[in-house]
């Protein structure tokens, strides 16, 4: 073994002590202690002791934009399209979401700037329509950039955030994605693991229940995919409406180190990713913060997953191919997005 494989050997190995360490952690929501018992809260201080631990800075040279998707090799890419056996794909996009509501304060807006009435009716014509979208928050599919998120004055790989200015990122932007997302997707069926339609809002997700899924689905998160949460919040919200989405079920904070050793690519779900309240004091997203400006994980939010989890669980299989394209807008903080399972 060289010296670089026993470095990162040991960096693996230190990195998985820790992440069992850190499933001890959090503490369940008032709403939703049927569904997870209470734990002691995590603190501040692991919160700050983590940005250290978990930080992938320096890891692909000190002018990297990429983040864990260097992770998604040409090898990985070619294994990942092994993976389709039907060639049947379904999209895990939410459709636009066009109505204000309380989780929703920024519909997305499509006006129609020429309609069919107002055409010739001999000859060729055209229509056409505009969209205006605000995709950060908790409505809309988006991708997050490592732009996106700011800790200490610093976002991924240890840039200023005075890098981000009114004209745009000038590193870290969702340009750097242009050449699209090809890899691996392992879907975490959160809710069909604790046996309900939706985890209730505030329902903490932590390491051991990561791994229980993965036991009960015979399926294993590797390095280079995109690990996808499901809570059915979408479910949730199609049946009984839309709710304030300071309270959401997602990963505990305990689960960053955990997706740290398994070297994960890209994370994704169907809501923000943490669990809201966070159950750490003054840190409302040590998740987003985590994967994003420690790690340089991109995320995928407020995907839908309810189509792709039946059709999973008709086929009995957790992972098949992603593809997903975010617009190539320079300077762009995030895109729009419409990834997409491929069986």
């Amino acid at each position: 073994m060289s010296d670089s494989d026993s470095s990162e050997s040991s960096r693996r190995s230190a990195i998985q002590q820790l992440a069992a360490g850190a499933a001890m952690a959090g503490m369940a929501a008032n709403g939703a202690r049927a569904q997870n018992a209470a734990r002691p809260n995590s603190t501040p201080q692991d919160f700050v002791r983590l940005q250290k631990e978990l930080s992938n800075w320096g890891r692909w040279g000190a002018d990297d934009q990429m983040g864990a998707v260097n992770l998604i090799t040409p090898d990985k890419r070619k294994a990942a399209l092994h993976t389709v056996k039907e060639g049947v794909s379904f999209s895990m996009a939410r459709n636009a979401e066009i109505k204000q509501a309380v989780d929703n304060p920024a519909p997305i807006e499509r006006k129609t700037t020429r309609t069919g009435a107002s055409v010739p009716k001999t000859g060729i014509a055209s229509t056409s329509d505009t969209f205006f979208i605000s995709y950060h928050g908790m409505a809309h599919t988006h991708m997050d950039s490592l732009c996106h998120f700011v800790y200490d004055g610093k976002i991924y790989n240890g840039y200023s955030s005075d890098v981000v200015g009114e004209d745009g990122a000038a590193k870290n932007s969702i340009i750097n994605f242009k050449n699209g997302i090809i890899t691996r997707g392992v879907l975490m069926d959160m809710a069909r693991y604790k046996g309900v339609e939706w985890l209730e809002p505030g329902t903490p997700i932590y390491p051991e229940d990561l791994e229980g899924w993965e036991k009960k689905a015979g399926v294993k998160v590797q390095a280079g995919d995109v690990m996808i949460v499901r809570t059915g919040r979408w479910a949730r919200r199609d049946a009984q409406g839309p709710w304030s989405p300071q309270q959401l079920a997602g990963l505990h904070m305990s689960c960053a180190p955990w997706m740290h050793a398994r070297d994960v690519a890209i994370l994704g779900g169907d809501d923000a990713q943490d669990v809201l309240p966070s159950q750490v004091a003054g840190v409302s997203q040590p998740i987003h913060a985590l994967c994003i400006v420690a790690m340089g994980m991109p995320i995928f939010d407020n995907l839908d997953l309810e189509l792709v989890s039946r059709k999973a669980e008709k086929r009995k299989r957790w992972d098949f191919l992603v593809t997903a394209s975010p617009a190539a807008v320079p300077g762009a903080t995030g895109s729009v997005l419409n990834p997409i399972a491929t069986f």
